[in-house]
Order: C-alpha cells, then structure tokens, then sequence
C-alpha cells in the first residue's frame, strides 16, 4: 500500500510575537565515543542513541523494557501487519516511572494509505474504541484512530491513549507536517470528554468576528479573534498557539487545540514561510480542551514520524516543557523518549520523570 502524497497549505506557523527561545526540545543524549556527558537543553542527561540494550538505565535489575514485574500493559490493538498496546510502569511504592505506548515493529510496515482508509467500513464513532480502529478524516486528511485505556496510575493525571496514524500527514506549521507520521496523544481527561470534541474549529473559549469560513485547510485572512479565555498560565514555556489566520482551526475532532514548540526546526522562521517537513521527525505539541469560561492542559503529544519509528536502534529522550500553572495536583511528566526494544522487536515511546507539580 502506498501513503498519499504530502501536498498542502499552512494552517500552523510560529509566532512572529515570540523573542527567541531556549531549545526546549533540544535531545538528552550521553557521548560514548569520548565517555563524556553532552547536556543538552535541560541538563538532564539520557542515555546513549544506540546503547538501549542490558539493564533498564533506570535501575530496573535484569534489563528488558519496561522493566517485569513493576509494568502493566493495557490491551492490544491492531495496526499494519502487527499490534500496538500501551502500558503503565510503577515502582514497589507506587511512585510512576512510565506511561508509554509500544508498538511491534511488524505494527510500522503494511500501514493503510489515506485512499484504503477513505474507502474503509470502521468509519463509525464506536469504531476508534475497538481492535481495528476508526478511520476518519482528521485535520483534513485521513487518519486511523484508537482510543485505548491506560493501565491506572493513582499518582499520574493520564487516563488514555489517542492513537493517530496518519498516512499522508497532516495540515500544520505551515506544511511542516505533511509527512506520514503518527499523533501519540497521551490524554488527562476521560474519553467521553475528547470524544465531544469536534471540529476544526475556533475553540469554545475563543470569540472571533464571524468571518472565518469553515470547511477548508487554508488560511483566512480576514478572520480575527476577537476576545478569548485561553489559560495562558498553563501553556507550556516555549510554545505558541497558531496564529489568526488559521485560528478556525485550532480546534480538532477527538482531540482539541494543539499548541507547538516555537523552535521546532520543521516550523517556518516567520509568517509567510514554507514549512520544511524534511526537517521534521519528531515534536512534542501539547494540548488544550475547554469551553466558553476557559482552557486547559488536557494532553501530551509526541508527534513522530514512522521513518523516525524504523530507524530506532536506541534510547533518546527529549524535555517536556512545563507550564507555569498545572490543571491537576498529581505528578507531570518531564520527559518523553523513544526506545529501541530488541528483545520484543518493538519500539516504544513514552513518558517518564513524572515530579509533583
């Protein structure tokens, strides 16, 4: 099966109002060539691309990932020629160590292309809770979809996964992410919540002027916002909403507002530019649900190319950038990360270095 071809508009682009920035997404690699550490970004260091094999870095005894004995996994749902199932990891004392999703490598090959998912019968709403998935348009393109709990965590705010593969990309930045990839929505609200969302659409908590003409991927010019009620306290450092033009669209079916790192390399210097979706392979959005009265922080998305996905062969781990406000008084992730796991010839990403907010 072939993906379709990763043509489009923008309806994302950085921020023009934003000062330059730290590299908040900047990778935590070690250096093995010379034995020293490279801290990049945060100062946390990760362990080194390559190296994801022996014992669990993390001090699990024995090796394998994620670590036996302490790990839950959720159920399994099918994709391409293998499966995918998410899992939860806790210590003894029930302090959380992971939310991740691990997909078999077989699950990256044989993927459906966005004419197959057009011409599907799982196009019903119930479908995106079932084995084989939803397939549905999303951002204008069309997408396979799964809703799948998360094994509980009392000390994590996570509640399930929101699986997107998407064959011919998606609309954003600018065209940056036009490219197959996947959307692993790690959500904090219950699926009944997401699943009301529709869209694309202005957000509930935004008002604009009424000349925003629904239906289209392209950006409208005399559209304006107006008034808002977005929690600017809780946008992570770093990150932009997507400006004017496209604010129609901030609001996706099944998902909500997707904000974006503004120093995503795949993102446009200023407004007007292309977006390079050569320079994309992973980035982190983080995202908001709400209604008339206000916003909040309602899902963390590692957002990665299947190319990255199959080129995986070691352990890489980013920053999640942190809001100055949180909507929940459990413990927040502080980093994700993609791992090659060998032994179950599988890839894994997750989150983990879970702190109290």
């Amino acid at each position: 099966m072939t993906d379709d071809d990763a043509n489009g508009e923008a309806n994302r682009a950085r921020s023009a109002a934003l000062p330059p920035a730290a590299n908040r997404r900047a990778v935590l690699r070690g250096v093995a060539a010379t034995g020293a550490a490279a801290i990049l970004g945060s100062g946390t260091v990760a362990g080194d691309p390559g190296r994801g094999r022996g014992n669990d870095p993390d001090g699990a005894p024995g090796g394998g990932f994620p670590p036996k004995g302490i790990t839950t996994y959720g159920r399994s749902v099918d994709l391409g020629n293998g499966s995918v199932r998410p899992f939860t990891t806790e210590t003894p004392s029930g302090e959380p160590k992971y939310h991740g999703v691990e997909f078999e490598r077989a699950a990256l090959e044989g993927l459906p292309s966005a004419d197959a998912l057009a011409a599907a019968d799982n196009r019903a709403e119930t479908d995106k809770y079932r084995t084989g998935g939803q397939a549905t348009e999303v951002h204008f393109k069309q997408s396979l979809q799964f809703f799948v709990p998360f094994p509980d965590a009392a000390e994590t705010p996570f509640t399930f996964l929101g699986l997107n593969w998407n064959p011919g990309g998606h609309f954003g930045g600018a065209g940056a992410w036009l490219k197959p990839h996947f959307d692993v929505h790690f959500h904090m609200l219950d699926p009944a919540r997401i699943d009301a969302v529709e869209g694309p659409r202005l957000p509930p908590y935004d008002t604009g002027n009424g000349e925003y003409e629904p239906g289209t991927p392209q950006p409208d010019f005399d559209g304006e916002v107006t008034e808002t009620n977005f929690d600017y306290a809780q946008l992570p450092e770093g990150y932009a909403r997507s400006p004017q033009p496209v604010a129609d669209q901030r609001y996706i079916t099944d998902m909500g507002e997707h904000t974006a790192p503004a120093d995503a390399p795949e993102l446009p210097d200023a407004p007007g530019e292309p977006g390079d979706p050569d320079a994309f392979d992973n980035t982190l959005i983080q995202g908001f649900v709400g209604d008339a009265d206000s916003s909040r922080l309602a899902f963390v998305e590692p957002m990665v190319t299947r190319e990255f996905l199959r080129d995986a062969d070691g352990n890489e781990t980013y920053e999640v950038p942190q809001p100055d406000v949180y909507p929940h008084e459990q413990r927040h992730p502080t980093q994700y990360g993609v791992r090659d796991v060998p032994s179950k010839d599988a890839v894994a990403v997750m989150l983990s270095g879970f702190e109290p907010v």
